[in-house]
């Protein structure tokens, strides 16, 4: 049983039964999942909006009710949840500890607030990879780049660097079907079988390296030095960098396993916490494995509170 700080925040009693921590599909899943079951519950997210990751996608053709961009995905999620008055939101709250006892989970947020609950839903899902987190990039240490699918882009004409071969450059290519702009896309041999589905795009350029050295920007460009897999090196140049490097996990600090990649195991969990979403692990970042594991989630502390 973890011990609770002298200096704790202080408790509200939130009357709850399930904290829903993340506000992305898994966790607004859970939310309407154990209303429907008759589980009150509080949902934390850090940001302003639920599901503002869904927002930043563009194209989608892989999720059910006829979807076929992030935004009305997200519109649909955030009505659902609104019009469930068993669950009560916590936006632009953030989460700063978690704590597991063995009959409940406490959870400090960053407003000096302490929640409590019989059980807590942990689904605050990854964050985009920088540079300076993967070996085979040299970069300017203070250098953060925008993630490609992260904001609207405005490229027509332009030549983009993109870093890694992660699969959103297929759904940034899909939602921009007319565009000319030309993507020159550095990727690592742990990358080859992401870009497959990029491979005959005329707008690619896929260029198979072994390291890659990017210089301070100079001007309106940005130039990179690529070593390829044979050895061979040479200096590209582009309009802008972009990433594509896939993602880190997000979750807060405290009572948590986590393996060596900073994923949450859901097996080696606390039996008052359950994973939810894309913290599982790297094999289940999709929109419909998130939302049936918030599900599932919910379920699993309703039956075991009964």
């Amino acid at each position: 049983m973890a011990a609770t700080p002298a200096n704790a925040p202080h408790t509200t009693d939130t009357d709850t039964d399930l904290i829903v921590i993340g506000g992305g599909p898994a966790g607004c899943a859970a939310a309407l999942t154990a209303a429907g079951v008759g589980m009150r519950s509080v949902l934390v997210e850090q940001d302003d909006v639920l599901c503002r990751n869904l927002h930043r996608i563009p194209a989608l053709n892989n999720v059910l009710g006829g979807h076929t961009n992030g935004p009305d995905l997200a519109d649909s999620i955030a009505k659902d949840l609104a019009r469930t008055p068993l669950c009560h939101l916590e936006l632009g709250r953030r989460a700063t500890q978690i704590q597991a006892f063995d009959d409940h989970v406490a959870i400090a947020l960053d407003t000096d607030v302490r929640l409590t609950a019989p059980h807590a839903v942990l689904a605050t899902g990854v964050g985009p990879l920088q540079p300076r987190h993967v070996p085979w990039i040299t970069a300017p240490p203070e250098l953060t780049l925008p993630p490609l699918w992260q904001e609207p882009i405005n490229a027509e004409g332009q030549t983009l660097l993109v870093l890694g071969g992660d699969r959103p450059i297929g759904t940034f290519l899909r939602a921009h079907p007319d565009t000319d702009t030309q993507l020159l896309v550095a990727y690592p041999a742990n990358d080859d079988y992401k870009v497959d589905e990029i491979r005959d795009d005329p707008r690619v350029t896929l260029l198979p390296v072994q390291h890659v050295t990017l210089h301070p920007a100079q001007g309106p460009t940005i130039t990179a030095d690529m070593e390829s897999r044979d050895g061979q090196r040479n200096t590209v140049s582009a309009d802008a960098a972009f990433l594509s490097l896939g993602s880190a996990p997000t979750a807060p600090p405290g009572d948590l396993a986590r393996d060596t990649a900073g994923y949450c195991p859901p097996s080696e969990q606390h039996p008052r916490i359950v994973v939810a979403g894309d913290l599982r692990s790297a094999r289940f970042q999709r929109i419909m494995t998130a939302i049936g594991s918030g599900s599932e989630a919910a379920l699993r502390a309703y039956y075991v509170t009964r």
